[in-house]
């Protein structure tokens, strides 16, 4: 008799956990869910992330960044392309070609269009 009631809240305490605990917590701003579905933070409307001077930032801005110039000089027939010179003008990456060293000029402007 013991065994089947030691037995029977185990498994009362299994199936009522998740609905004492199904209420949302609150620290500093960040809003956790527990739930069925696990835990899951929950964003607030309008909320759009902290901001920052970061080089996301400057991809929202529209320049070209050093990522999409590196990426731009693959495109190119580049290899192992390396930034070497940041400019508020241009962005200057170099690489190996099947010719040899080869260096590439990008606009800091979307779409990092190539310079002569």
């Amino acid at each position: 008799m013991i065994r089947f009631m030691s037995a029977a809240a185990i498994a009362l305490s299994v199936t009522a956990a998740p609905i004492l605990v199904a209420a949302p917590a609150a620290a500093q701003g960040l809003q956790l869910e527990v739930g069925p579905n696990g835990v899951r933070p929950v964003v607030p409307y309008g909320y759009d992330g902290p901001r920052s001077d970061g080089p996301r930032y400057e991809e929202r801005r529209g320049g070209c960044s050093p990522r999409e110039a590196r990426r731009a000089a693959r495109e190119e027939g580049l290899r192992d392309a390396q930034v070497v010179r940041v400019s508020d003008r241009s962005i200057v990456v170099e690489g190996f070609t099947r010719r040899g060293p080869e260096r590439i000029r990008f606009a800091n402007a979307p779409g990092c269009p190539t310079l002569g």
